[in-house]
């Protein structure tokens, strides 16, 4: 989740992408990083093989969805087995149809696989936010597009023209920015055939965590992540209805109620862009 309120643009320069190489160039003053691989011809999302990247999670990320980046970092087989798997990823078929389910795990997986990739390029880093330049010179946001059937799609992209427009705002609770502010990113792949449950495991843990949510009764308040700000249309129209649709993740019997009575004024934390390292 890279917490922009709008899509930015991203100027691309033009490329020739071989079916035979893992492509990343150096970043130096804004020039684009290329990633993937053109492959003919292209497999059904579903055909994606996640084995790696649930091995990868499994390994380097804990309970809370820290990043092990140092140990990923030093070893040089899991380095390669995340591009390989970045690699794997670009050889879908994105144009095809295919379940919202096989949608939403292959493009959450894209999302936090790239986003980690990009991070371990820069670590050591402290923040995601070292390496957003607004105006002139690399933004990983922008700059970091995975190929995908010889298309690149850049993590602003995935985010705000894919899985946002997938009427699915438990995305915000998946999608991690490298961030401690972030959801927690998940030990394990995204799969469609558990995606509802693993969605709505991940948004019950959100709200359960003191950095995204405090019921204050006694002033009938809520104070929740600024996801909820930055992101509120995709959870309803205005405070009712946004009240509503989280009601089911809070973490009490008295929260959920005034949720569901919009009987509380709302706050917003203030968002912790550290390192989301252990």
């Amino acid at each position: 989740m890279n917490c922009s309120t709008k899509p930015l643009s991203f100027p691309f320069a033009a490329l020739s992408v071989v079916a035979v190489a893992f492509i990343a160039f150096n970043v130096d003053a804004g020039s684009p990083v290329y990633v993937g691989v053109k492959t003919t011809p292209p497999v059904p999302l579903e055909s994606i093989d996640q084995s790696a990247w649930n091995s990868l999670l499994n390994k380097y990320v804990d309970q809370n969805g820290r990043v092990d980046y140092r140990a990923w970092k030093s070893d040089a087989a899991d380095l390669a087995s995340l591009e390989q798997y970045l690699v794997s990823l670009s050889g879908a078929n994105a144009s095809a149809r295919a379940a919202k389910s096989v949608k939403l795990a292959y493009w959450i997986n894209a999302y936090n696989a790239l986003t980690i990739h990009g991070i371990l390029r820069e670590y050591p880093t402290t923040s995601i936010r070292n390496h957003t330049a607004k105006l002139f010179g690399y933004n990983i946001w922008n700059d970091l597009p995975l190929y995908v059937g010889g298309k690149p799609y850049s993590l602003d992209t995935m985010e705000h023209k894919i899985l946002r427009k997938m009427n699915e705002p438990r995305i915000h609770f998946a999608i991690v920015c490298a961030s401690i502010g972030c959801p927690r990113l998940a030990n394990e792949a995204y799969d469609p055939k558990r995606i509802d449950q693993q969605l709505t495991a991940n948004a019950k843990d959100f709200f359960a965590r003191n950095q995204n949510f405090r019921y204050d009764a006694a002033a009938s308040r809520f104070s929740v992540s600024s996801i909820l700000d930055w992101f509120g249309e995709d959870f309803g129209r205005d405070q009712a209805s946004r009240l509503r649709k989280i009601a089911e993740w809070l973490p009490s019997t008295a929260s959920r109620e005034a949720a569901l009575r919009n009987s509380v004024s709302l706050s917003f934390l203030q968002y912790d862009w550290a390192l989301n390292s252990q």
